[in-house]
């Protein structure tokens, strides 16, 4: 299959349909009336990504993309039906741009992720929408609401773990087919590949995408070779492998080149975690291998590891390296996610206790109103002191009245209330005078 990485799209939603116009004359029925249906909602135009795709190929020739049309309103007051949505399907780390290619719309980074791009019309209201008592027979309806339509460009973004990047013929498609399955094209001229090749990676439990991208020149950001258009399937990887091929003469001047462009380029390709391997170490004389490793270790201000892609020598420390910070960041995106999804406040009461123990059951309302409890740490105030109260004289008695207590006793009133149970009787029933009076004559 073609690897296609860019994309121009023609996209239209549907158009919404008719009302009708419709009254009803059946016999026996002296009043009908209106019995116009409304028209149905056109159809939307969907973008989903999908995982069993890696390439824009199928945009190459299918640059039109079109949804039906909702059906117009029918008699009986019928609904037309609603024009069924086009999905168009793209690869993983998809980004949508609108037609100058600069503003970004979305970016399609997970698998089963959905964005409606255009919005089908709404149906028009038939004859029977408007009656009332005052207009009984409305003799019009409204049309459906027009199409959108609007022009994307589709760029893609790989989805790979790492990356490798390096001068023309650095060994790099030979890395990719000796530690996967990928079969890219090889050859002893530059440029052999001409566009980025995938492949699956597996070091002692880590399985990981490995991306090959097309080599770099000086003057890639300016278009001098293949340009710097591929470097973008490297923005999200973890890890970057950048070979250097040892059988050359000034291997810190080919490292800086690199470099250089990656700064040039931007969008953060720069600061990514970079390991630096010395390609072609077979084809190195033992008393220049030093010497050039340890101009590359200056050059690049870290370690430099050591490989041959022929012979094997060296790949598994160097996956081992690449697997470490790709697990790192594994893990940081899953405990992100985790953080930043969204837990469902209980509305229960069983929920409040299953989620904690400890939680009050009244509602979150009544608890608004009641003060929160001082802190132990919270300083008391300082008691006050109060003065005992003065002793008062007794009282003189008074003359013609008996000595009795000097104390002055209150009686105190007690209130009795009585509560009924059961049922509450019901209150006898008045009779009037003239009933009353009956009753007495019949006593008698």
């Amino acid at each position: 299959m073609r690897f296609l990485d860019v994309a121009k799209v023609y996209a239209q939603s549907g158009a919404g349909g008719n009302g009708c116009i419709a009254f009803r004359r059946e016999k026996f029925i002296e009043y009908g009336g209106p019995y116009g249906g409304d028209g149905g909602r056109g159809g939307d135009v969907i973008a989903e990504a999908v995982e069993n795709l890696n390439t824009l190929i199928d945009y190459r020739f299918q640059q039109h993309v079109k949804a039906r049309s909702g059906e117009g309103g029918k008699g009986k007051v019928m609904t037309g039906a609603n024009g069924p949505d086009y999905i168009m399907k793209v690869p993983v780390g998809t980004q949508i741009y609108e037609e100058d290619g600069e503003t970004l719309i979305v970016d399609m980074a997970t698998v089963g992720m959905r964005f409606r791009l255009l919005r089908g019309g709404n149906g028009g209201f038939g004859n029977h929408h408007f009656k009332s008592a005052t207009n009984q027979a409305p003799d019009f309806a409204l049309p459906g609401q027009p199409a959108e339509e609007k022009t994307f460009i589709l760029k893609l973004k790989l989805i790979a773990d790492a990356g490798l990047i390096g001068m023309p013929n650095a060994g790099k498609s030979t890395f990719l087919s000796r530690v996967s399955a990928a079969r890219p094209k090889i050859a002893d001229y530059p440029f052999t590949t001409l566009e980025p090749q995938l492949g699956v990676v597996k070091i002692d439990e880590t399985d990981f995408v490995l991306a090959d991208l097309p080599g770099l020149i000086e003057g890639a950001h300016e278009g001098v070779g293949l340009g710097d258009r591929f470097l973008g399937h490297a923005e999200r990887c973890a890890s970057i492998l950048h070979l250097i091929d040892g059988t050359g003469d000034n291997i810190a001047k080919t490292y800086k080149t690199i470099r250089a462009e990656l700064v040039a380029y931007g969008h953060g390709l720069a600061e990514k975690n970079e390991i630096v391997a010395l390609n072609k170490v077979d084809a190195i004389p033992a008393s220049e291998l030093a010497k050039k490793r340890a101009a590359l270790e200056k050059a690049c201000g870290h370690k430099v590891h050591v490989i041959s892609g022929v012979s094997g020598e060296g790949i598994n420390t160097v996956l081992r390296a690449m697997a470490k910070e790709i697990t790192q960041r594994r893990l940081y995106r899953a405990e992100r996610a985790e953080y930043n999804r969204p837990t469902a406040a209980p509305r229960t009461r069983a929920e409040r206790q299953s989620a904690n123990f400890n939680a009050p059951v009244v509602p979150k309302e009544r608890l608004q109103d009641i003060k929160p409890a001082r802190p132990a740490t919270a300083v008391k105030p300082a008691a006050k002191v109060i003065a005992p109260p003065k002793a008062k004289p007794a009282p003189k008695a008074k003359a013609g009245r008996p000595k009795g207590n000097a104390k002055v006793k209150k009686a105190v009133k007690t209130v009795k209330i009585k509560v009924r149970t059961g049922k509450a009787k019901a209150k006898p029933r008045t009779l009037s005078k003239t009933r009353a009076r009956a009753q007495k004559q019949k006593r008698r």
